[in-house]
């Protein structure tokens, strides 16, 4: 689950009302379906005219991992360790040694790079492949981001819109002051609408997807260029320091006192 959706999305809301309340606006004013009208339905229907409905199909998928999670990501130090013990294996029994392990590898990008290793591919091959499957997944990424980072463009502007037309409905109408000056205010809450969810939401979410295909994609990189060792038979010292470059120095020192643990153990 991803805990700082949730509270960013709590904290968001908590932020408009209780600022309102210190403001001394009222808080029942939120309480305007015509706005919530022209903010929701009218992004949704800027977002239909802007993708293809095979995309828009993705949205509730997008929705979940911002706020469920996605498939959970294998560990870099994890990556490392795997790596390094496979590249044992090779330079003790050939790489024909791994296939034993192939149907245990739960990622599927893994696993078929494995296969293609031990079928005795051409190490080009086995990157141009591997690089193609990432760029693929990177572009899916990107059209999930870009339908949120657009809803956070439109609704701002759709909340001038909203404004416009709550201004038109209160003019209309200039025999009670009292009433016109509700009307005024009710007015902006449409533009109120717009900036939050534009800003508050859907810019962030956007983010969000950036900041995990981002690392989504620096792991597949990772086991790429630990592919691409093993089949080179480099020895495992050399992998863990190809690979190690991926880490930050906090995650490297943490790895590094894991191993020197386990080396302990092992003695």
């Amino acid at each position: 689950m991803q805990i700082s959706s949730i509270i960013g999305l709590v904290l968001g809301i908590v932020a408009v009302v209780f600022g309102m309340y210190l403001k001394g606006a009222p808080i029942i004013a939120l309480k305007n379906y015509a706005a919530f009208t022209i903010i929701l339905v009218g992004t949704a229907a800027s977002i239909f005219m802007a993708f293809p409905m095979s995309e828009i199909k993705k949205v509730p998928k997008l929705f979940r991992i911002l706020f469920l999670g996605g498939k959970k990501l294998i560990d870099k130090g994890e990556v490392i360790t795997m790596f390094m013990d496979w590249a044992s294996i090779t330079r003790r029994e050939g790489l024909l040694a791994l296939e034993s392990k192939v149907e245990d590898i739960q990622d599927d990008f893994l696993r078929s790079g494995m296969r293609m290793i031990i079928d005795g591919n051409d190490q080009e091959f086995v990157r141009d492949v591997l690089l193609e499957d990432i760029h693929a997944t990177e572009e899916r990424h990107k059209v999930g981001a870009l339908i949120f980072s657009q809803a956070g463009m439109y609704a701002p502007t759709l909340g001038v819109l909203g404004a416009v037309i709550g201004l038109i409905a209160a003019l209309a109408d200039m025999s009670e002051m009292d009433k016109l000056a509700h009307a005024i205010g009710a007015a902006f809450i449409a533009t109120l609408l717009g900036i939050f969810t534009g800003y508050v939401l859907w810019h962030p979410m956007s983010n969000k997807l950036k900041r995990l295909s981002k690392q989504e994609i620096q792991i597949r990189m990772m086991m790429l260029e630990g592919l691409l060792s093993i089949q080179s038979g480099v020895s495992t010292i050399a992998i863990n320091q190809k690979l190690s470059v991926f880490l930050t120095p906090l995650e490297r020192d943490k790895l590094n006192k894991k191993e020197g643990a386990s080396g302990e153990q092992k003695d």
